[in-house]
């Protein structure tokens, strides 16, 4: 990775773009993905896409969503603290005591969510069970509600926790909003290599970074409902099941640094999964199995049913700790993720469809 791909990564990764909320993240994105895309649009809630053109109409795409889990201001206090609600799947539970950017009218807003002192707490210790979202408390330094206005924050007004990035032995990125602002990134470099090609790609390429994933994949479905791809490549982060306590029997194997993974069943195409794997073998790439029997929780569970049909799969990356100000993910992984997408698009032909026959 350059020098000026990891500033691009950290300032994805330090823009602060909840789910509803996305706009700041769409126009870094924007602006990387448009010194290499022959066109950057967006539509009505904010799912942002790059087109580089091909040798045909027919469109690959790649998606990827840019909205991250947060909260918002539920309720205000006379004396001046904040009540909040779940943006996403936010996790109360690692939520007292931790620093918050509030995003107001009148800019950020600096925070911290309460923790009163185990001193304090010392009978009810043994009983002490996780918080309640409801039971989060924001302090922001005012003596009242009348300041908190002063201060250009109402109910409504989103926030996000203000944890940054950091790398552990130059091999590992740890920050918030990994899931997926990691996504956005390997999709954006996939056009910036392909850009660079000698020729153009078979397939029109499309990369969209769809917004409210968090909370049911809403803007992917408006999107490829708009875009009309003919197959679809959707990029995700999930779980690394290597860490302590996690049964194989129960969550699957899926290690960190062990490459991508493609999942099997439901929205996944068994064409478009196969054609992955002859790319990973011919190109050497590293490649895990997953299997969906149901969903896949992901943006490829809204995109594949669009209209008639959109030929999908989900290649996702290894992650620690989703859902936290700790997610981890490995600078090869990365990598390889994104050459395997590389390597789809770079395999199709004009001929190609991904449709089953009798």
């Amino acid at each position: 990775m350059t020098k000026a791909e990891k500033s691009f990564l950290f300032d994805l990764l330090e823009t602060p773009s909840p789910t509803g909320f996305e706009m700041p993240g769409q126009k870094v994105w924007a602006k990387y993905v448009g010194k290499y895309a022959d066109s950057v649009e967006c539509d009505a809630y904010g799912s942002t896409w790059a087109t580089l053109k091909g040798r045909s109409d027919k469109i690959v795409m790649l998606e990827a969503h840019a909205d991250e889990i947060g909260y918002m201001i539920k309720h205000i206090s006379k004396d001046g603290f904040l009540y909040l609600d779940r943006v996403g799947g936010s996790d109360a539970a690692t939520g007292r005591g931790r620093r918050l950017q509030i995003l107001g009218d009148k800019g950020t807003v600096d925070g911290i969510i309460g923790n009163t002192a185990i001193h304090l707490r010392r009978d009810s210790l043994g009983s002490e069970k996780a918080p309640k979202v409801h039971e989060l408390w924001v302090d922001i330094g005012a003596s009242g509600a009348d300041e908190v206005a002063q201060m250009g924050l109402r109910v409504g007004h989103p926030a996000v926790y203000a944890d940054t990035p950091m790398e552990i032995r130059d091999k590992r990125v740890v920050s918030r909003a990994v899931d997926n602002r990691i996504g956005g990134f390997m999709i954006a470099q996939v056009l910036k290599k392909l850009a660079s090609a000698k020729s153009k790609p078979a397939f029109t390429l499309v990369c969209l970074n769809s917004v409210q994933e968090e909370i049911g994949g809403y803007g992917a479905k408006m999107a490829t409902h708009r875009l009309q791809p003919d197959v679809c490549i959707c990029t995700d982060v999930t779980h690394a099941t290597d860490t302590p306590g996690l049964s194989a029997e129960q969550y699957g194997k899926v290690t960190m640094g062990g490459g991508p993974t493609v999942t099997h069943g439901t929205a996944s195409h068994p064409l478009v999964v196969n054609r992955l794997i002859e790319v990973a073998e011919k190109k050497k790439i590293p490649l895990q199995h997953e299997a969906s029997s149901r969903f896949t929780g992901t943006d490829t569970d809204s995109i594949y049913h669009s209209r008639e049909g959109v030929p999908s799969a989900l290649v996702s990356i290894p992650l620690r700790c989703m859902h936290s100000v700790v997610e981890t993910v490995d600078y090869q992984d990365i990598e390889t993720t994104a050459g395997l997408m590389a390597g789809f698009v770079e395999s199709l032909k004009t001929k190609d469809l991904f449709h089953q026959t009798l």
